[in-house]
């Protein structure tokens, strides 16, 4: 199999191409937009760039439901460009440059995109201290004159050049591996697209009213999922999302999608929490349950501005978090598999 004949890979690619840091999600989001309309949807959009369409529930007075996953990644911002064209650069986002490496980048301007490579100086005598932005350039070719015809300025952002984003898959050919640049959070963004396809396609409805959303700069505080919970008020809000395997998390790569229990904003809904892993055992998955101290998702910043009453969040698990990130490709299908099983029967 080639990274492109699995139904969640290529619809991964399709978004890929498409870079998305922090409130540059538009031309993502048009594209979502695209495969939503070629399914029969009519997608609504906000002043934010929040994406979204609401499902009528087979129980008009049930719950409202919001499954949510956000359209941004991780990236660098440029903070001062250099008598001699270098940009110096930070994060946007959890991005570290060490995550990076010396690295071509896609340096997003207002008028054009301009090609660059990261660099982190000489390694010849180099003493191993840690690397952080302060010391990295973004070496770009180009005076600053031409910089700014291209619209590159202080607050322009960039991501890692498209075609180093992989995916790749390697290992046991019958059960494999895959990688990428970050599956935060566009595999959230393809399980939720896959539900969509799937319920118009199979004539299926959620069993409870549904909002089924996309959101925008969840990386830098969960700002697009705050809008739109505040203004559509939902009873629970879902985010599908990945679970990093941090430090002595009890989490493995074996295509179990992982279900957060806590994390530094708020502890999840145990009932949730219930409901979703009853969910996967009747698909034939689980779930792997785990508690963060740091991280957040939509769903906890959501509940932290008392925007939703109930809250949860899952998905795949994956290491290498916020860099070139790992899953094991089968925790795909079982994201979707049991995503789908618990909006048909879930009833509040």
């Amino acid at each position: 199999m080639n990274a492109q004949q699995h139904p969640a890979l290529e619809l991964f690619v399709d978004l890929l191409a498409h870079p998305s840091p922090s409130s540059m999600e538009r031309k993502l989001a048009d594209r979502v937009c695209q495969h939503l309309q070629q399914w029969g949807y009519a997608p609504q959009r906000d002043g934010c760039g929040n994406v979204w369409v609401r499902l009528e529930g087979r129980t008009a007075d049930g719950p409202l439901v919001c499954y949510a996953a956000h359209m941004d990644e991780i990236g660098l911002a440029v903070h001062a460009i250099e008598p001699d064209g270098r940009l110096r650069v930070s994060r946007s986002g959890g991005l570290f440059p060490w995550k990076l490496g010396e690295t071509p980048v896609e340096i997003l301007g207002d008028h054009a995109t301009v090609i660059g490579v990261l660099s982190m100086g000489a390694g010849h005598g180099a003493s191993g201290q840690a690397i952080d932005w302060a010391n990295v350039r973004v070496l770009t070719g180009l005076t600053p004159a031409q910089l700014a015809e291209a619209g590159v300025r202080p607050g322009s952002l960039g991501v890692p050049l498209r075609s180093h984003c992989g995916p790749v898959l390697f290992g046991d050919p019958t059960d494999p591996l895959v990688a990428a640049w970050t599956f935060d959070d566009r595999m959230g963004v393809v399980t939720l697209l896959r539900l969509l396809k799937t319920l118009a396609e199979e004539r299926r409805r959620p069993h409870c009213p549904a909002l089924v959303a996309f959101t925008v700069q969840e990386e830098v505080g969960g700002m697009g999922a705050k809008v739109l919970a505040q203004r559509e008020r939902p009873d629970v809000f879902i985010a599908i999302d990945g679970c990093p395997i941090t430090p002595g998390a009890p989490l493995e790569l074996d295509g179990r999608p992982g279900v957060w229990t806590r994390d530094r904003v708020a502890p999840y809904d145990p009932r949730l929490i219930a409901d979703l892993c009853a969910a996967a055992n009747a698909v034939g998955a689980a779930l792997q349950p785990v508690a963060y101290d740091v991280s957040a998702s939509d769903a906890s910043m959501v509940f932290e501005v008392g925007a939703a009453q109930r809250i949860a969040c899952f998905g795949q698990v994956r290491e290498n978090s916020h860099g070139y990130e790992v899953a094991r490709l089968a925790v795909f299908d079982n994201m979707l598999r049991t995503l789908l099983y618990f909006a048909e029967h879930w009833e509040g």
